[in-house]
């Protein structure tokens, strides 16, 4: 056969010339003829599948980190990118320092040690993202995979075809369809993190565990943007944030957990994917005919997905997954805002206009939010996060500042959405044991 993969020249003398046809049920030769001519009366070009598995490679991850680090380095660099100077560094250690020296007496966690390079680039921040992302979110590709082999098997609409995708063509068109929806969600997941890169203010300012050594770093370059127009010292500010992300290094760094917890909720969500193909054919021929799909192009598809125009109707275990996740992110933010505040106290005499500068920012609709609202369909809404502050602080008056922190020590810890609002209830019905290391 050709090394060209169907796409070259064919050798007439070739018995594995896919062109020809295959013997009728042999289980190792799939008719690459029908099962082209199914993929097209599913409205999916061949070409554009072989084109993005090929690009995505027949190994390693789903979620190819190259295409997802050059879509989101071309994001960077569309809006300009500052190298790091030695007085940046000298900048964000001295805030490091004060908040940590803050921090101590707001949180039981301890700091860590100092980073040798306790400023970051914004492309520093993506390369050393870009694998945890593609990890945290290949549950999600795998799952939409899944769904649409599925849709291949099942057979489509009563009349298009004789019948489904079966036997060896199953076996040729499953790990090409999976490649394909690989290469999609790395290229919007690119994007995404892309605008995450150029707003940030920290290494963990997406809230979210993304490195095994959660150490504190500050992106200068995204606090002087952050800064703009503020009329508020740009020491204030960075020491501000410096808090936040100080705070939020010592949660990750002490609960390892978290991680897990949350690739784990984003796997059941992917798990349950179901494609309604009547729903999609009607969805696909109306964006066909108004011209908002091209089925040809694949970037006019990645759109088409990003603008949520497939989206499946999400079952109960969908809905439970992302009521998990949601709440694991506002317990989270609201954590980091509550300790933010303690720390604080009265030391800067700019912090309530930089908390509500962050809050007013926040409601519009921050870069992780709409990360998560694309690719899940998953609105957090800050008014969650400030009732999980405030759950925290009704926690510490009940409990005291340690035991506050323990709580962090197993999920099963935490409440749920439900169990928010009444504090005491919540602690009466769940304990902290004695000794914790079983739970770690």
């Amino acid at each position: 056969m050709s090394g060209n993969f169907g796409f070259g020249p064919n050798d007439p003398n070739d018995p594995n010339d896919p062109n020809e046809p295959s013997e009728p049920n042999d289980p190792n030769n799939p008719n690459f003829n029908e099962l082209f001519a199914q993929l097209s009366n599913f409205g999916l070009n061949p070409a554009t599948l072989f084109a993005a598995a090929n690009s995505a490679g027949s190994v390693g991850p789903l979620i190819s980190t190259d295409i997802l680090r050059d879509v989101a380095r071309k994001f960077i660099s569309s809006q300009g990118e500052l190298p790091i100077g030695s007085q940046d560094i000298a900048d964000a250690q001295v805030a490091l320092d004060i908040a940590n020296t803050w921090l101590d007496e707001a949180t039981n966690f301890p700091a860590l040690s100092r980073s040798n390079l306790p400023a970051w680039s914004r492309r520093d921040w993506l390369d050393s993202s870009v694998a945890n992302w593609a990890k945290m979110i290949e549950p999600l590709a795998d799952g939409m995979a899944s769904a649409l082999t599925n849709v291949l098997k099942q057979g489509p609409t009563p009349g298009s075809i004789e019948g489904p995708v079966e036997g060896p063509e199953l076996a040729a068109i499953a790990p090409i369809m999976r490649a394909f929806m690989g290469s999609l969600i790395a290229s919007q997941l690119g994007t995404s993190v892309g605008q995450l890169a150029v707003s940030i203010t920290g290494s963990n300012d997406v809230a979210i565990p993304l490195f095994t050594q959660s150490e504190a770093r500050l992106i200068p370059q995204n606090i002087s943007d952050w800064a703009q127009g503020l009329d508020i010292p740009i020491d204030e500010v960075r020491i501000f944030l410096a808090i936040r992300e100080a705070a939020a290094s010592r949660l990750f760094s002490h609960t390892p957990w978290l991680s897990k917890y949350i690739q784990d909720a984003i796997t059941a969500y992917g798990a349950g994917i179901k494609i309604d193909i009547d729903s999609i054919q009607e969805q696909a021929e109306r964006a066909l005919e108004t011209g908002e799909l091209d089925i040809n192009n694949p970037e006019s598809i990645s759109v088409a997905i990003s603008a949520g125009l497939f989206k499946p109707e999400q079952s109960a275990s969908q809905d439970a997954a992302l009521a998990k996740l949601e709440m694991a992110l506002a317990l989270i933010e609201g954590w980091i805002d509550y300790v933010t505040t303690k720390a604080v106290g009265d030391r800067l005499p700019s912090y309530p206009a930089l908390s509500e500068t962050l809050r007013r920012r926040r409601a519009l609709k921050s870069p992780t939010q709409q990360l998560f609202a694309t690719l899940l369909g998953l609105e957090v809404s800050p008014r969650k996060a400030r009732e999980c502050a405030q759950f925290w602080f009704e926690v510490e008056s009940e409990i005291g500042l340690s035991n506050r922190d323990q709580r962090w020590e197993d999920p099963a810890l935490l409440p749920r959405a439900e169990e928010l609002a009444d504090v005491k209830k919540f602690l009466a019905s769940t304990s902290v044991p004695d000794d914790l290391s079983g739970l770690i």
